[in-house]
């Protein structure tokens, strides 16, 4: 089965064909550098770094692209009401996006292009759609004129009729549907000439321009999450085709982070922010909560749904460390045929972590059974799958302890103390008491195994 990816233009699941053999190029909306982030913000970069991985474990090269927003009215209004200068507001904000992101061991971007950093490119697109008729200059603004363009709805889907842009009435816009290209300069605000005068790119026409700088003017991929489609892609496929670019061949949309059936957002207060989530579980278990429905899906977020995750991955890594230290290192070799056929049909990452869990039983099973070389062929597949998905857990950068590094060091005094009251019953051939400490640790999730360097212990997996 080859690549097949739900393009939201068509409404259809189609065979993913590169436009440049053995290279992708992917565009995904990146933050608006405003505030902290929060999961809701993550699962875009999770999800779409997922797909990320899977083009490249099919042999492509991948130029990925995520951009900043770093210029906006929300960044603007919070950075006065605060007292700071807008640039110093958007780096400190978009430093904590970055911050996020390695802490979620999402891979760094091709490039990460800022909105301010593409004046020149903005203003040469502004230009061609107002030469071409599609976009028109009035006092100091300048808005496309939504009318000019009959395909205008296409991605989203929306009536022309039930258009609402979300934007201010402006003086001299034509029709309430135009929406800005350029606004212009207000007192106090930032600025850079043009030909229209002093302003600042609207939101929209920012990533026409950085998409085509750096992946041309037909690409395969753009990515964001579903709150996006209207108005910002649509204004965006919009723009673009309207100036004469082919632009994204495959548009994919993520589901949201919800909590009580709500998208997670810092307007209505509904926000479970990465620091808070990280005192309850590690980077990667969050990492692998956030990657684990469909992309498409909602995923509707609670303490429980995230510790059961956590508890999913838990028992990959018990399972993989188990086989480390009684087998020996683990090296990565291939995904099974399920989870290739999963991935390949649109990243169901459900079906593919279904197969990760059932190839971990098989090899918990072979490895009780004694059956070292086959539940080493069994972990070398976990770990070449969950690698894929991003979270494999013996990769250097996530640290090897199951859950909180606190709960875990207390936990082993305690064991330590159960271990060495065993190990003085079996050296006075006290059997009875050493196996009644054994069914006492078992029952409580503890495994014990003998080695020849005495004891170990580790927490048994679930499922």
């Amino acid at each position: 089965m080859t690549l097949h990816l739900f393009d939201t233009g068509s409404g259809e699941l189609r065979e993913f064909i590169p436009r440049v053999a053995g290279h992708a190029s992917v565009y995904l909306c990146g933050a608006t550098v405003q505030a902290d982030p929060h999961i809701g913000h993550l699962r875009s970069a999770v999800v779409f770094d997922i797909l990320r991985r899977w083009l490249h474990a099919g042999g492509l090269d991948v130029a990925f692209v995520r951009n900043v927003t770093d210029i906006d009215d929300k960044i603007l209004t919070k950075a006065a009401e605060n007292g700071r200068p807008w640039w110093e507001w958007a780096a400190t904000y978009e430093r904590a996006f970055t911050h996020a992101y390695d802490t979620l061991g999402v891979l760094p971007a091709s490039v990460e292009p800022r909105a301010t950093g593409h004046i020149t490119q903005i203003l040469e697109l502004i230009a061609r759609l107002i030469d071409s008729g599609h976009a028109y200059a009035a006092a100091g603004d300048v808005y496309f004129d939504v009318l000019s363009w009959p395909a205008y709805g296409s991605l989203s889907g929306h009536r022309i009729d039930d258009v609402h842009q979300g934007e201010s009435a402006g003086v001299g816009k034509r029709d309430a549907r135009d929406f800005t290209l350029w606004k212009g300069a207000k007192p106090g605000e930032p600025f850079w000439p043009s030909p229209w005068g002093p302003g600042r790119p609207g939101w929209h026409i920012e990533c026409s321009a950085m998409s085509r700088t750096y992946l041309g003017p037909e690409f395969d991929i753009h990515c964001g999450g579903l709150d996006l489609l209207f108005p910002h892609h649509e204004n965006e496929v919009a723009q673009s085709t309207a100036a004469g670019d082919p632009f994204a061949r495959f548009w994919l949309h993520n589901g949201w982070v919800t909590m009580s059936g709500e998208k997670m957002s810092k307007s209505i207060g509904n926000v479970a922010s990465v620091p808070n989530v990280l005192q309850m579980v590690r980077p990667q278990e969050l990492r692998y909560y956030l990657g684990s429905a469909h992309y498409r899906s909602m995923l509707e977020y609670s303490p429980e749904a995230l510790r059961e995750s956590a508890e999913a991955f838990q028992s990959i890594e018990s399972f993989l460390l188990r086989v480390t230290e009684q087998v020996g290192d683990i090296e990565l070799s291939d995904v099974t045929p399920g989870f290739r056929a999963a991935m390949d049909d649109d990243l169901a990452v459900p079906r593919a972590l279904a197969e990760i869990h059932t190839r971990r039983r098989d090899g918990n099973r072979l490895l009780d059974a004694g059956d070292t070389s086959g539940a080493l062929e069994a972990a070398s597949e976990v770990r070449t799958m969950i690698a894929v998905l991003g979270v494999d857990p013996l990769a250097p950068n996530w640290p090897r302890q199951q859950g909180n590094s606190a709960e875990m060091a207390s936990l082993d005094r305690l064991i330590a103390d159960d271990l060495a009251a065993r190990a003085k019953a079996r050296a006075e051939k006290d059997y009875a008491t050493a196996d009644h400490i054994r069914a006492r640790l078992e029952r409580a999730g503890v495994e014990i195994t003998d080695t020849a360097d005495g004891a170990k212990w580790s927490l048994r997996e679930r499922g």
